[in-house]
This record gives structure tokens, sequence and C-alpha cells, in this order.
């Protein structure tokens, strides 16, 4: 049964190698020198008898049997470490959860409401993740994340939490600027843009039968952040997801014209890699974020989950 075992150090360093396809990425990564993931590869496959890699000059190709080893590897590691971690936190619910979440999206919907789940879970200990790694799953300090899209990610569970519904706001009336009272007011001022839904002009002027106007021309902008901070210097209008600026719109720090949101298949959705969806702060964390996206209403509540599928958009 030996050869049916291989030490699992051959294949964390084999499936590093297949995944960065390269040794010297490969050894940066473990913290080893490049001599020792060389020769584990090459235990690994005098182990097994099948060759893992091709190997031209300097260059390497993983072998069909490789591609298809590599996949099942992956899965079995992942799903190792997830039943340590359940194993770990599975005594009183507590523990750490690693998560990552959009800059704006998670200072204005999250943070606000996270007293509560520290008052409900004061066993569970939460870390943020820079959120550049948002998408990376197979990440061992990723648990779980907020992400911008349609719900879709490879090899993801999604809940849907808020977002689909988009607010049109104006700058105030008291910057002087020319009033919005039906949709094709719009043309009076600039349309500033999210370059990560560069579609939302188009989208909200066929939904208000509004023609005449470019809907790619504008200011562009990285964060709704920005884009809300922009409107209310008087820059333009703009299309932001109500649950991000309704602070705003209640102040009279922006302009909410009545009958011109549009629904977005967009939102933001609470995502996790499969292999992790046991874990109890995890499960702790889902639901109670799933209880308070339902408690904001109709508008903003929860939608069925999403199955897997390819990649959505990222936002702010």
């Amino acid at each position: 049964m030996r050869r049916l075992r291989p030490p699992l150090h051959l294949l964390r360093t084999f499936s590093a190698v297949a995944r960065f396809g390269s040794i010297s990425r490969a050894a940066e990564a473990l913290h080893v020198t490049q001599g020792a993931v060389s020769k584990q590869v090459q235990e690994l496959e005098r182990w097994i008898d099948v060759p893992l890699f091709e190997r031209n000059r300097k260059r390497l190709a993983i072998t069909p049997a490789g591609a298809r080893y590599d996949a099942s590897v992956r899965t079995l590691l992942a799903q190792l470490e997830a039943a340590t971690l359940e194993l770990i936190t599975s005594g009183d619910g507590g523990g750490a959860l690693h998560l990552s979440a959009l800059p704006t999206f998670g200072a204005r919907w999250l943070i606000p409401r996270l007293p509560d789940f520290q008052r409900r879970h004061p066993q569970v200990a939460l870390h943020f993740v820079p959120y550049v790694h948002g998408y990376d799953f197979e990440r061992p300090d990723l648990d779980c994340s907020i992400l911008f899209g349609d719900g879709h990610w490879p090899g993801a569970r999604s809940h849907y939490l808020a977002g689909r519904d988009v607010a049109l706001i104006v700058p105030p009336a008291s910057a002087g600027l020319p009033a919005v009272r039906a949709p094709a007011d719009v043309a009076r001022h600039a349309l500033l843009q999210h370059v990560s839904v560069p579609q939302a002009w188009a989208q909200w002027c066929a939904a208000h039968g509004v023609a005449g106007i470019d809907p790619m021309a504008g200011p562009q902008f990285d964060q709704f952040h920005t884009m809300i901070r922009a409107v209310m210097a008087g820059m333009g209008a703009a299309l932001v997801p109500r649950c991000l600026v309704q602070e705003e719109i209640a102040a009279g720090q922006v302009g909410a014209p009545a009958g011109m949101a549009y629904r977005s298949a967009l939102g933001y959705w609470f995502c996790y890699p499969e292999a992790r969806e046991h874990l109890a702060t995890l499960g702790a964390f889902r639901d109670w974020l799933r209880a308070r996206a339902a408690e904001a209403g109709p508008e903003e509540g929860a939608a069925p989950d999403a199955p897997d599928g390819p990649a959505g958009s990222d936002a702010s």
C-alpha cells in the first residue's frame, strides 16, 4: 500500500509546482530551495512511477496525467486543511475567520453591523485579508469573501446580500446645478462611470427610455465611495447601489429623484469555497450575514443562492 500513499510533503510540493508552473516560484512560496523542490517532485514521480512533468531544457510543462492528478490533489489538500480547521474550531464554535470585503461595502454596510455579530458570537475572531486576494480561494489564509458580481464564482458557494437596487444620485439642490425632474434631464450632467460596471448607464437608459446621450462618456472612478463624493461636489450624476448611499440621501447631501432607480443583475455576495462550508465559524458568520440582509427589506434582502459558474465583476 506504500505506493498508494505518497508523503504529504511531496504532494504539497507537487501541487505548488503545478500551480505556479515554475520550480523557482514554487520554491519561493514554500520557503525552500529550488533544489529541494526538484528533488521532491522527482521523488514523487518515482513513488507513483508516472511522469508528472515534461522537461525541455529550462522549461517545465505538466503532463496530462499530472494535470488530472493535480486537480485531485488540490481538492484533497483543501479538504484536509478544512477538516483540521473544523476540528480546531468546532469545540465551542469559536476560532478565527479570515475574510475579505470590498472597501466601500465593508465600510458602509458591513462594519456598522459587526458589533452585533461580536455580541452574538464573542468566541469568533474576525481577521480581514487584503481584498486583492479576495478571489483566491486556494489561499490558506482566506476563508470567505464579499464579492461584487452576478453570484457565480468557480468552486464557491454564494449568498446574495445587497446591491441590486441601484439609485440615480445627483448633486444636491444647494449646488445650484440643473435639476433632474425627468430621466432625460441627466443629459444636463456629466455621467460618472464606475470602471468595473461600464454597462450601468446603458442599462439605466434602456430601463427609462432615454436616448440621445452617450452612456459611456464621463469621468471614470474605481470606487463607489469616490463617486458619491464626486456627486456631492457637483461633478455629475452617478448610479450607485442604494445600500451604499442611503445616509447621504437621507441627509440631503445628494439628490435621488423618485422613480429613477433601476434593478441591476449585479450585487454583493457572500462567497466561500465548498471545502470550507462546514467550518463552525463560517457557518455562524454566514447565518448572521443573511439574517442582517433579510432585515434590510425586499429590495435589499436575500435572493436565491447562486450555482457555480463564471466569475462576476469587481467593484467597491
